[in-house]
């Protein structure tokens, strides 16, 4: 992730939550209390956010000691300690709640992308997410992806062009709109073009799409339509794929399956922060 990103979202995030002060840990403790906290799982997943937690205290209490035993990517068990913190416990318990939030879905959108990669279990298929995320955790979630095995789509409208329906629609043909977007841009930017059809999969061929989707398409049609798309032209199937069904596609040869349910139908991981002594005063 960017570093300098990454720290943009999160003072906003702080800001959202703190405010103008921590009524509570002001209230209660003293300013030189110093206390010692542990993020542990509670149930077994993939890790992904572990720096999230150095990233927050550096914004916070860059004097907070934070140890990280287990990393993004790895296999989580019930018990595990992730971290463990040390410092003023006003700023550890501040931190506390962003630094869960974010973790926990981050972790969660990992265990569902690795499930759904052992369940696909192909050679050739990669797992890819879509811009179905999170306004303003766009950054984090397609991250947790990568973490739990799968492969990122486009961040944004903005670094890949994809051709969809409506524009097909507006635009009178594929054809048209991929003559349209070659003349005004360079041939570093990928094409995209969804379909629905084989005539439309022979169209966007013929005009010169980079990626071919297949759109809501069954496997045995997305194994059709995959035959008429040249090895130079990545193919791509997408819409209505679930845990459940991704292995009725592992036989399609398609390059990608894109899931939007990776982002925006996954349950977040339990992971809890808990003091180990009560402190003292420095």
């Amino acid at each position: 992730m960017n570093h300098l990103k990454i720290r943009e979202h999160l003072q906003q995030f702080l800001l959202e939550d703190i405010g103008d002060r921590d009524i509570t840990t002001e209230t209660i403790f003293p300013e030189g209390l110093q206390g010692e906290g542990e993020f542990i799982a509670k149930e077994e997943g993939i890790l992904s956010g572990s720096q999230i937690i150095k990233e927050v205290y550096h914004l916070l209490d860059p004097s907070i000691d934070i140890t990280v035993d287990i990393m993004d990517g790895d296999v989580l068990q019930k018990g595990d300690r992730i971290a463990t913190v040390s410092g003023n416990v006003r700023s550890i318990l501040s931190g506390e709640r962003i630094i869960l939030n974010l973790m926990q879905r981050m972790s969660g959108i990992a265990t569902m992308t690795n499930e759904a990669v052992k369940e696909l279990n192909s050679p050739k298929t990669k797992i890819c997410d879509t811009r179905k995320t999170t306004p303003g955790l766009r950054t984090f979630e397609k991250y947790a992806v990568t973490c739990g095995g799968g492969y990122n789509h486009r961040f944004g409208l903005y670094d890949g062009v994809m051709i969809k329906d409506n524009h097909i629609a507006f635009c009178g043909s594929i054809t048209t709109a991929v003559q349209k977007v070659r003349q005004q841009l360079g041939h570093m930017v990928k094409i995209e073009v969804e379909t629905e059809s084989k005539q439309q999969v022979l169209e966007a061929v013929e005009a010169g799409a980079d990626v071919i989707m297949l759109d809501n398409r069954t496997p045995e049609e997305v194994f059709e339509m995959v035959q008429l798309i040249p090895g130079t032209i990545i193919s791509e199937a997408s819409g209505n794929i679930s845990l459940e069904t991704i292995s009725q596609y592992r036989e399609c040869n398609v390059d990608y399956i894109s899931m939007g349910s990776l982002t925006h139908s996954t349950k977040s991981l339990d992971i809890s922060f808990n003091v180990k002594n009560q402190g003292g005063e420095k």
